[in-house]
């Protein structure tokens, strides 16, 4: 059998990898703890749940509309005019998780050939779904800079060109936490207007924040017809597993990225759109809880690398951490996992060789016994 080069261009997931290799692990008996998983460790607040059985009991069952029931994509509009995001419904595309909706809009604006640029570190799928469309990467690296954007803006100004298609801007970012600055993506608005790109803005960690408001990058002068802000209620609101999201941008994306979804996925799930529905109209302290847990974790973690003498930029966004590791971190994380039984991501799958990503979606229990596993290994020497 032959296979496509859009496929064979692609690397597997490198968190399913440590995944598959810390389950064989735990089947074998051994007791891992796994920082690898990007998930909050919480269950879908009630008031959801109960949202889907009472839209499975009244039959709501059926096919819905390809681009959204109406009543969440109503809901999802207003939510981002709080951000100071100019949509209506009919700029919503509501999509069976988020990385659908950014597998859409990647497939919708990126042709053979054209150049998307990335800021590393970087999650894993924005490169594979790139390079399945034909993209030519280019990355701009800020590792140097406590993974923070604004002192690497000439740098991004001198990675783009005339081939520049797409910049893809996560903030809270996965996986370095960081929280991009108002003078950061102000700078993003510019280079994009002066280059005519389109930016994927992923706010997918949007309300788990430690510190500082909120800026949509759409919301700028000059960005809302050049901007599409993926997002959705995997993480927010513990549903993983319900694979909701969506995207919002100008009309003219939503119908085209709408030809993708109509014949791919169809749509998401009726009854999980009614629970959608109760997540934005819903009680916000089930959210305000998780984020204040994550806070309590991540300064556990801070303080326990510290006692090693190891300096962190201190995350202010999502669950996740960049470890400083060895040079060859993915044979770092491998014996990590085998000898301390302590399961971390390299940090080259996103684009930052020499660091581990470490997620505190795990209690504060198995997080301290995490750090006391790879000091007493040798790790953190």
């Amino acid at each position: 059998m032959n296979y496509t080069d859009r496929v064979t261009r692609v690397e597997p997931s490198a968190t399913l990898a440590v995944s598959s290799l810390a389950s064989r692990l735990e089947a074998d008996g051994v007791d891992v703890v796994d920082l690898s998983v990007g998930e909050p460790d919480f269950d879908t607040p009630d008031h959801i749940k109960e949202a889907g059985r009472d839209a499975i009991t009244r039959g709501e069952t059926s096919y819905a509309p390809s681009t959204g029931i109406p009543s969440l994509r109503a809901a999802i509009a207003e939510d981002l005019q709080t951000d100071g995001l100019a949509y209506e419904s009919e700029n919503v595309m509501v999509t069976p998780g988020a990385k659908q909706a950014l597998f859409e809009v990647v497939h919708t604006v990126v042709e053979d050939g054209d150049e998307v640029v990335l800021l590393d570190p970087s999650w894993v799928s924005y490169a594979a779904m790139a390079k399945i469309a034909g993209a030519e990467l280019t990355r701009v690296d800020l590792s140097e800079t406590d993974f923070q954007l604004e002192p690497v803006l000439d740098e991004l100004g001198g990675a783009l060109s005339k081939d520049t298609e797409l910049l893809i801007v996560n903030s809270p970012n996965n996986p370095s936490g960081a929280v991009y600055s108002k003078a950061a993506l102000e700078g993003v608005r510019d280079l994009a207007v002066e280059y005519d790109i389109t930016v994927i803005s992923d706010e997918i960690y949007r309300d788990i924040r430690y510190s500082g408001d909120h800026i949509s990058l759409g919301s700028l002068p000059g960005m809302a017809e050049r901007t599409v802000t993926v997002n959705g209620f995997s993480k927010a609101n513990a549903m993983t597993g319900w694979r909701l999201g969506y995207f919002a941008g100008p009309t003219g994306l939503i119908e085209q990225a709408g030809k993708i979804q109509s014949h791919s996925v169809s749509s998401a799930a009726t009854f999980v759109q009614h629970a959608g529905l109760a997540a934005l109209d819903g009680p916000t302290a089930p959210t305000q809880r998780m984020v204040e847990a994550f806070e309590e974790r991540r300064d556990l973690l801070l303080d326990g690398f510290e006692a090693h003498g190891i300096d962190i930029p201190t995350p202010n966004g999502a669950f996740y951490m960049m470890l400083p590791v060895a040079a060859d971190d993915e044979t770092w994380c491998t014996n990590a996992l085998e000898e301390a039984h302590v399961a971390t991501v390299p940090g080259s799958a996103f684009g930052a060789p020499g660091y581990a990503r470490l997620s505190y979606a795990a209690d504060s229990e198995r997080l301290r016994d995490a750090v006391n596993r790879l000091g007493d290994a040798g790790f953190l020497d």
